[in-house]
């Protein structure tokens, strides 16, 4: 390969990633319907041309830099799941960690949630395909990958319910989805200490709601007492 084909090589993933980068504050800051190629392709400093070198269309991108987010949200949460409910110690100090850890984690992201707010309010205009997408890829399913964790902590008696995915889903609504309602998916950062209210007081609803049932008392009477026995 010639040097200057390696550079250009090179380039194209560079490229790219501009590209991406700039799509993903442009979509943030305009929203999808008022976002234009043009001013995609200027934010990213490259030709017009150079995005439909790479994207079939405004849509193809405003797809690809969605699930590129929330690909990376993913991996961050599935990270702070094994850290923190892979070994259970204290179920409700565990879970409390793991919850703060989520939610502050998207001060991480602010790009991609800037795209989520997007999303939520362009939902009737963005195309059936890309919704579908998103959900496979987005919050929609996040509970999906938290059940398994919480199936297994049920499996050690410290947990009961009868669908995990459900429970699942309701520890998200009671913590993460609580905490970004609140914040507008990130736009108004909430203070320390109403994340830390929100999360606990979610997760102490949750073991409520999912607390294993106590154990079963003893039918037989009580041994009498060797000291009143008489011979």
């Amino acid at each position: 390969m010639s040097p200057t084909a390696h550079h250009r090589s090179r380039g194209l993933p560079d490229k790219r990633r501009a590209i991406s980068q700039a799509a993903r504050r442009v979509f943030g800051r305009e929203g999808y319907a008022r976002a234009s190629l043009d001013a995609i392709a200027l934010e990213a400093d490259v030709a017009k041309r150079t995005i439909y070198n790479h994207y079939a269309d405004k849509e193809d991108l405003f797809r690809s830099v969605a699930v590129e987010g929330a690909d990376a949200v993913t991996e961050t949460v599935r990270a702070l799941m094994e850290r923190h409910l892979r070994k259970i110690v204290d179920l409700e100090d565990d879970l409390t960690a793991f919850c703060l850890d989520r939610a502050r984690s998207v001060t991480e992201f602010p790009e991609h949630f800037a795209l989520v707010r997007t999303i939520h309010a362009e939902a009737s205009r963005l195309p059936a395909a890309f919704l579908e997408t998103w959900a496979a890829h987005g919050p929609p399913t996040a509970h999906l990958r938290l059940a398994p964790y919480l199936e297994k902590i049920a499996d050690r008696g410290l947990l009961a319910f009868d669908d995990a995915a459900r429970a699942a889903h309701r520890l998200n609504t009671l913590t993460m989805n609580d905490v970004l309602m609140r914040s507008y998916y990130g736009a108004v950062p909430l203070p320390d200490a109403e994340v830390e209210e929100v999360v606990t007081d979610g997760v102490r609803a949750f073991l409520h709601l999912y607390a294993p049932p106590p154990p079963p008392s003893s039918s037989l009477p009580p041994s009498p007492d060797p000291a009143r026995t008489t011979s």
